[in-house]
């Protein structure tokens, strides 16, 4: 298809990146269920591997498959390039990779899921690189974190577990003033619910395991380039815009400008890295995303209506829901979320750790599980699970204390959720 972007929202999350297969005219895409793919001839194969000619030559690299999904995401964002790997925690490692090094840091919101604190605080360390965890919401903080060692600004657009809403114009200027990208994890929201790259993000990540996929059968990660970062800037990033000697010396940024991220990531992280994404699950988030902007407005119309309910219980300390009206992040909702403020939510609930235990063993429609985004409805006691290995004072930073927990709701009948709350609830105060 052409000109694309010329389309609304629900016609690109069915069509953009696909046509009917050349070879046989199926109109879904085709599992590429492939390793290799035959060149046709030493000629073809060396404008291949010489980054001359785009094409396939070989899964770990580019799948058609993946292919597909990695352009629908990055259009339904508004990038201009983008590409897939296996999960949403090798999506922030490949943003990444081509920024960092020995010696340097990132700068990263404190309200951020507990898996991700741990990859920044503990795992990446293993590479040399430094993160300086701050409250994005005191802006001289995050002013003060960046020197002239930090590659990136790193927040979440709607921050897992409490669903706060980031001010991102805000730290997009902060990031353009220090000459580094913002980097926007987008999970929680979507493209459907917030575009980043719209309020000044450079690098927006996806687990695609969640919202995008929709029914809790694969993982799956994508990274998408705004294409709008100068690259070259006082030769900050040289795995970008210097030469590469694995490409006899080409510079990506001046062969290739606002593709050579991109290529990069697809070109030297997934070829070293290998953090690929498998046709088989690109094949099921395609058909998640095909009905994203059908599932979205229940989630949000089921949350509001069950956060609003929770809120009024005596049972219930506080409801952290960004769509009440009641949310210091209400107006900033509105802003950035024009059609709602997700269904990630927590819950402070009244008799502390034993009440949160109780209360989620009780339930009988809520998942106990850690994953979010499903078109079921879930629950977790972050602060004993997906929270567990951080400290007392990140969890409480990151919003997920002993006496929380954590609720993704989904797409059923919400006066259903709403009983099966009121059971548990009846019960973890018993």
């Amino acid at each position: 298809m052409s000109e694309l972007p010329t389309y609304g929202f629900d016609t690109l999350q069915v069509h953009a990146g696909s046509s009917p297969d050349p070879s046989t005219g199926a109109r879904q895409t085709p599992i590429y269920q492939t390793t290799a793919y035959v060149f046709r001839d030493a000629d073809h194969a060396a404008a291949l591997f010489n980054l001359s000619e785009v094409g396939y030559i070989y899964s770990r690299l580019t799948n058609p498959t993946v292919g597909v999904l990695a352009e629908r995401v990055t259009t339904l964002e508004g990038g201009t390039g983008g590409y897939c790997c296996s999960s949403g925690h090798a999506a922030q490692i490949m943003a990444l990779f081509p920024l960092m090094g020995p010696g340097l840091n990132l700068v990263s919101s404190n309200r951020l899921y507990g898996g991700t604190v741990t990859q920044f605080s503990r795992t990446i360390t293993r590479f040399g690189w430094e993160t300086r965890f701050v409250d994005t919401e005191d802006l001289d903080s995050v002013k003060a974190a960046i020197d002239d060692k930090t590659r990136a600004l790193f927040c979440e657009s709607i921050a897992n577990p409490g669903g706060y809403i980031t001010d991102l114009e805000a730290l997009a200027k902060i990031a353009d003033s220090a000459g580094i990208p913002l980097i926007v994890d987008n999970t929680s929201a979507t493209p459907y619910l917030c575009r980043p790259i719209e309020h000044g993000a450079t690098l927006v990540v996806h687990s695609l395991t969640k919202f995008l996929t929709g029914n809790g059968t694969i993982t799956g990660g994508a990274v998408v380039d705004s294409g709008k970062f100068d690259w070259s800037i006082d030769g900050k990033y040289p795995s970008l815009a210097s030469p590469e000697p694995a490409y006899h010396g080409l510079n990506f940024y001046e062969a290739l400008g606002s593709m050579a991220f991109t290529f990069h990531g697809i070109a030297v992280g997934l070829r070293d890295l290998g953090m690929t994404m498998n046709p088989q699950a690109a094949h099921y988030t395609l058909l998640g995303i095909e009905t994203l902007s059908l599932r979205m407005p229940k989630h949000v119309a089921n949350a509001e209506k069950i956060a609003n309910w929770l809120e009024q219980d005596d049972r219930i300390e506080k409801v952290t829901y960004a769509g009440l009206a009641s949310s210091p992040y209400k107006n900033r909702a509105a802003k950035y979320c024009p059609n709602g403020a997700g269904s990630l939510f927590t819950v402070a609930v009244k008799g502390g750790y034993d009440a949160c235990i109780k209360l989620v063993d009780s339930l009988e429609l809520f998942s106990h599980v850690a994953n979010l985004g499903d078109a079921r409805s879930l629950i977790i006691h972050s602060a004993s699970t997906t929270h567990r290995q951080l400290t007392p004072e990140q969890q409480e930073a990151a919003g997920a204390t002993p006496n929380v927990v954590r609720l993704s709701i989904g797409i059923e009948d919400p006066e259903d959720l709403i009983a099966d709350l009121d059971q548990a609830l009846a019960k973890a105060h018993s």
